[in-house]
């Protein structure tokens, strides 16, 4: 194929989303199979960027600038629905984070980090961005932590600390 009509990196490697210009997080097949519905899966081949951006409409992209949207997955994952399980592994939400920044010790979010760690954690193919959510995990629990509303959590949300 012509290099005219192939997006190329930047310099630094760094791939950004056709639609928003967030960076992308490059991932493998293994995201690609198990949320992209069967119909448009064959767009994205074997390797994609997951937009790092949970308010564009874009989820994956390619160096074709192709994308897949919210609406073409299998069904509904966080960061994009604030009710889907933040760790598709183990199944962690956004509520039980919610409970652990309230008690005095964050058992499930000890848990889950303990977990993390063995081969039941299937990160590379079960997580919408490849990788591992301790560390969104731990971000939304501190966050949490400061007492913050609900509604005050998604302003804070939008704009990166």
């Amino acid at each position: 194929m012509n290099k005219a009509f192939i997006r190329e990196p930047d310099a630094d490697a760094r791939v950004t989303c056709p639609v928003c210009g967030s960076l992308g997080i490059e991932v493998g097949s293994g995201p690609l199979e198990t949320h992209i519905a069967p119909v448009h899966r064959s767009r994205m081949g074997d390797a994609a960027w997951c937009c790092g951006n949970e308010f564009c409409r874009v989820v994956y992209f390619n160096i074709f600038e192709q994308t897949v949207t919210i609406d073409q997955l299998q069904k509904p994952v966080y960061p994009y629905d604030l009710n889907s399980p933040i760790c598709p592994c183990f199944g962690l939400t956004w509520d039980d984070v919610d409970q652990d920044s309230r008690e005095s010790i964050p058992v499930r979010i000890r848990e889950l980090i303990a977990k993390s760690k063995t081969a039941e954690a299937r990160c590379a193919s079960l997580a919408v961005d490849g990788q591992c959510c301790v560390k969104e995990v731990q971000r939304l629990y501190f966050r949490l932590r400061s007492g913050l509303s609900f509604t005050q959590f998604l302003n804070a949300y939008q704009s990166p600390s």
